[in-house]
């Protein structure tokens, strides 16, 4: 405000240079990826990213490093540095861990500016289908870079590596940093895995004081500025909202597997200025390891067989649609595509393939949780549209490409797939403590999330396959996919990171590798 009360006493032509000065700044800034969910936070950035490329056949791609461990971190972007972490190198073969390695790297080349140890505290299983001690993303303000260990501790730098903070607090693998009005709000939890890297269902009826929460620390110092109350699941995907009137908030969701602590099952809208509880909505066996995306004063979200938008003002529902009756499915076989009007089986309380959805413009994208269907919801008309997609996409130097789809003959959809993930480092050593890992990546897994750059939504699966999609198609079939991408070989490109994207480049992090696609 004082600067634009400034520039009013101005020279008509001091005033152009001066806002012209101000958009290009405003615009560099937006090229960045400065969290896990982008500069916005909602994974989304208007400019365009590359659309066709491959690793396996190194097509597209602006440069590669080999890491020496797993690591399952979204890419941040900023200030033409990225920023990312991987387990400290294990010597054998090995199951658990808890000890990261935060590392600074070259945006434009990939060379490698610095690294730093965080030591953990209680290990987790390692490369998992649900995260690991690596898979929380970085967060910058442009000034301070923020890394946090999933196994205890959450450190702070300077951009040049110069420690600035370290607080030893016990974080979760799904949780998706972000910053607000100089804070960083993460996801805090106090009940701990057991020694086997595994979390126990023992904590189902711990009293309030051992519910997870967000917590807001000050990014400068460390020091906690607030702390919610009503509690939240450790697999939500928790991504800053605003509302109409311009106020920052947040939705929280309780309710999931191993018998979380936190209650009522339902949703909770939290002011982010102090943590602040506005409301609650009770929703029975609710599942709430999704993101929960905010348009025109609504909450956005699933519940069981159902899509429901929730007024931010009441917390009262506004509507609900079922997203398995009567729905359109453009579907393959060999004879080619058919739309075909169908009722989906009910899949239990969960119907969306964990973690994988979000709101796009007036469509709420997800991934099917038994089939390999990509699904969207308008939430202004209430229309549900389904596009079958392949589950992995195969490459080789000299070989055909190779699709496999999806055969209800056999065993759970889980367990289809071309070759199955090694879980191997770039050293050789098996890192893995969860066979899940070695699957399709659909199913019964915590999903990257999918993101966006201009129109084109990217959906990566564990496999190392990435959709991108037209996301403002009119009719969600065959004509949406724009390309079917890889990340590597076959079995060697295990991914748990989504695209992050900066000044026209992608940025991926497999098992083995770090990269930058785009040339």
């Amino acid at each position: 405000m004082a600067l634009e009360s400034s520039i009013q006493t101005l020279s008509y032509p001091m005033k152009i240079f001066l806002h012209t000065l101000l958009a290009c700044t405003s615009l560099l800034h937006a090229r960045d990826w400065p969290q896990a969910s982008g500069a916005g936070g909602n994974f989304q950035t208007p400019e365009s990213g590359p659309t066709k490329w491959s690793v396996a056949l190194d097509q597209n791609i602006a440069w590669k490093i080999t890491l020496p461990e797993t690591g399952q971190s979204t890419p941040v972007v900023s200030n033409g540095k990225v920023f990312f972490t991987t387990l400290k190198p294990f010597e054998s073969d090995a199951e658990i861990g808890k000890d990261i390695i935060a590392w600074c790297c070259d945006a434009s080349t990939g060379k490698v500016l610095w690294k730093k140890g965080i030591i953990g505290k209680h290990p987790l299983k390692l490369s998992g289908c649900f995260s690991d001690s690596s898979a929380p993303p970085a967060v910058t303000d442009g000034e301070h870079v923020v890394f946090t260990n999933a196994s205890s501790g959450v450190a702070c730098f300077t951009l040049d590596g110069e420690p600035v903070w370290k607080q030893d607090f016990f974080t979760v693998g799904r949780g998706l940093p972000f910053l607000h009005d100089g804070k960083i709000v993460f996801t805090r939890q106090i009940y701990t895995p057991e020694a086997n890297g595994k979390f126990p269902h023992k904590y189902a009826n711990a009293p309030k004081e051992m519910w997870t929460q967000l917590q807001a620390l000050d990014l400068k110092t460390g020091k906690i500025v607030w702390t919610t109350e009503c509690g939240i699941n450790m697999g939500v995907s928790v991504t800053p909202q605003k509302l109409n009137d311009g106020r920052k908030v947040v939705v929280t969701g309780r309710g999931g597997g191993h018998g979380p602590p936190e209650k009522p099952h339902g949703i909770s809208l939290v002011d982010l200025d102090n943590g602040k509880t506005l409301w609650t909505l009770p929703l029975e066996k609710f599942n709430a390891t999704m993101s929960f995306g905010i348009r025109n004063d609504q909450v956005h979200f699933f519940h069981g067989p159902n899509h429901l938008s929730v007024d931010t003002a009441t917390g009262k529902i506004a509507k609900q649609v079922s997203i398995i009756k009567d729905v359109p499915v453009c579907a393959w076989n060999k004879a080619g595509r058919k739309t075909e009007t169908k009722t989906l089986k009910k899949a239990g309380s969960r119907n969306i393939t964990q973690t994988s959805n979000l709101l796009v413009g007036k469509w709420n994208y997800f991934r099917h949780y038994k089939q390999p269907l990509l699904g969207r919801v308008n939430i202004d008309t209430h229309t549900v549209e389904y596009l079958e997609l392949p589950l992995q996409l195969s490459r080789a130097p000299g070989q055909d490409d190779q699709l496999l789809w999806f055969d209800v003959a056999k065993k759970k959809i889980e367990t289809q797939t071309i070759v199955p993930n090694e879980m191997k480092n770039s050293r050789g050593l098996v890192v893995f403590g969860d066979k899940r890992s070695k699957g399709s990546g659909w199913g019964h897994v915590a999903a990257p999330s999918p993101s966006v750059a201009g129109d084109h939504l990217y959906v990566p699966v564990m496999n190392g396959t990435i959709y991108v999609i037209n996301w403002k198609a009119k009719a969600l079939d065959e004509k949406a996919i724009v390309a079917i991408n890889d990340l590597g070989l076959s079995g060697k490109s295990y991914s748990r990171a989504s695209l992050s994207f900066a000044n026209g480049k992608a940025y991926a992090h497999t098992i083995q590798e770090l990269i930058c696609i785009g040339k």
